[in-house]
């Protein structure tokens, strides 16, 4: 009888277990690396051995290429910024047909900071070619503390422009899984290099 219990509850969790893993899978695929200053590249094109080069992304978002010289390349995708170079050497009228191969050699440093009623506050080195939400890096920091109000943590972005952007995310109720609170978009928030996180203090 107990076996036969364990397996009638395996069976009414796997679902459920089949989700989140599903849901953590599809969260990993959805990351799409974009190419930001000090990224090291290697752009190569095919039968073309003169033109393969290495060379870091700078301040302004751009790389120095030969014949093309300086093309901005900062927070396009891989496939966009191949695209780009060899519309390059093609309506320059270069070469006829490039090929373009662009390869990250070196990511550059990926960081968040997170703030306020927080544990363990600092900076967090996001995983290479992976998502991280503001669930993961507060559970990483240790959680909110006791006068920390989760239900109103703030993420403020740089935009590639310059400006700036903030979000409240409700933290406290995606860590207990309570279903009808906030937004669709706090549950799919991933962090971006950069992001800094903010913990409030409650008003008691």
């Amino acid at each position: 009888m107990i076996i036969r219990f364990i397996l009638l509850c395996l069976c009414l969790l796997a679902p459920g277990l089949s989700r989140a893993a599903s849901n953590d899978t599809e969260a990993k695929k959805s990351y799409i690396h974009r190419l930001q200053l000090a990224d090291r590249l290697r752009i190569a094109v095919f039968q073309e051995d003169d033109l393969t080069t290495l060379t870091r992304i700078d301040a302004h978002g751009r790389i120095n290429l030969p014949l093309l010289g300086e093309v901005a390349v900062g927070n396009l995708t891989v496939a966009e910024a191949q695209d780009l170079i060899q519309r390059g050497f093609r309506d320059g009228r270069f070469l006829r047909n490039p090929q373009v191969t662009v390869n990250v050699e070196e990511y550059a440093p990926r960081e968040v900071s997170i703030q306020g009623q927080i544990r363990n506050p600092g900076r967090y080195t996001l995983p290479i070619e992976s998502t991280f939400t503001v669930v993961e890096l507060v559970t990483k920091a240790g959680g909110i503390t006791d006068i920390g109000k989760g239900t109103a943590v703030s993420i403020t972005r740089l935009n590639p422009d310059g400006s700036q952007k903030t979000f409240t995310v409700d933290v406290e109720s995606l860590i207990r899984g309570k279903k009808g609170q906030g937004k669709n978009e706090d549950n799919i928030l991933l962090l971006e290099p950069g992001d800094i996180v903010y913990i409030p203090e409650r008003l008691i």
